[in-house]
């Protein structure tokens, strides 16, 4: 018989630090503890490194529970599919900047709320999803280009987070804004473009049960190339408004200019809103075709989230409601 004498620094499975508690870089680094633990000889440029190239933190959280509220009229698009046609400027005007896009960091990752709100405010992406009630949702995504994608995205509604800003009354828009660090996004060198990446919503829109942050898909956390670790899905309207990698909401009685409507204004207007009775200036809105299958069908107005939104648009028949 073999007899197991344990040391007296040898601690039972059971004590140990669960995963995911030791991968959170926020608390992993968040004093001198942390400090005394990285190699005397190693320069603190390179701990932050081994820091940020750890896996996400957040991955032992999902897969959420599913919001059976809103379901779809068709398959959801394959994983592999998403995971290799994505726009994001950021990185490259084509489709496949999937492995550019592996350059950016997501730990430490935090979010400003700020403008016109009673307290600005600064969260570590951890932190902020730890407050939040987290669900999947499966919506369609439109985009301006006439193709068309199904999700199973996961996150939590963005009216949660104007609650935990606490906007003033006098706020009437909310200005959203990507990271701008032209050392980990060439895209972002490119002059001629309005960096940094900009969006922006009524506060009657971003209090919508539709309008949602994702911080995952697929049930796990969001790729890189799809905007992680938090981006916006506002699935009735064109793509264009579902800006990626957030680092700022700022709270406004102005309206903000989007990023495309800066660079095109005569293509790209604020609102955005999905419908095939009004085309592109250059193409049709009426069909689109879906990334998965090839198949063309016919677009549904407001991408068929009427029953939600159309209301917010009454008496503004006056306005560029669309493209």
């Amino acid at each position: 018989m073999q007899v197991i004498r344990r040391r007296p620094w040898h601690l039972p499975e059971r004590l140990a630090t669960p995963e995911a508690l030791f991968l959170d870089r926020r608390r992993f680094v968040a004093g001198a503890a942390a400090l005394a633990l990285s190699p005397a000889t190693m320069p603190v440029t390179a701990f932050a490194q081994r820091i940020a190239d750890l896996p996400d933190p957040s991955a032992s959280l999902y897969p959420f529970k599913r919001n059976e509220k809103y379901p779809l009229d068709r398959p959801i698009t394959n994983e592999s599919i998403n995971l290799a046609y994505n726009n994001f400027f950021e990185f490259g005007s084509s489709k496949s900047i999937a492995g550019a896009a592996q350059a950016l960091k997501l730990r430490p990752w935090t979010v400003t709320l700020d403008g016109m709100v009673e307290k600005p405010q600064t969260f570590g992406i951890d932190e902020l999803l730890a407050r939040m009630p987290l669900e999947e949702r499966l919506y369609r995504h439109r985009c301006v280009e006439a193709w068309s994608m199904a999700i199973p995205w996961s996150g939590f509604a963005l009216a949660e987070l104007v609650k935990l800003a606490r906007p003033l009354s006098s706020a009437k828009y909310l200005r959203m804004e990507t990271f701008h660090d032209k050392a980990v996004a060439s895209g972002q060198r490119q002059t001629w473009y309005p960096w940094p990446y900009v969006e922006g919503l009524t506060m009657a829109e971003a209090t919508n049960e539709l309008a949602l942050l994702v911080t995952g898909a697929y049930g796990k956390p969001v790729s890189k190339q799809m905007g992680a670790p938090l981006r916006l899905a506002v699935p009735w309207k064109y793509g264009f408004k579902s800006i990626k990698s957030i680092v700022r909401f700022t709270f406004t009685d102005k309206q903000p200019k989007g990023f495309w409507e800066l660079l095109l204004a005569a293509e790209y207007g604020f609102w955005a809103n999905v419908n095939p009775d009004v085309p592109h200036p250059r193409w049709s809105q009426a069909t689109e075709e879906d990334i998965g299958t090839g198949e063309r069908r016919p677009t549904l107005k407001f991408n068929g989230y009427g029953e939600y939104v159309a209301g917010l648009y009454a008496g503004m028949e006056q306005e560029r409601l669309w493209t």
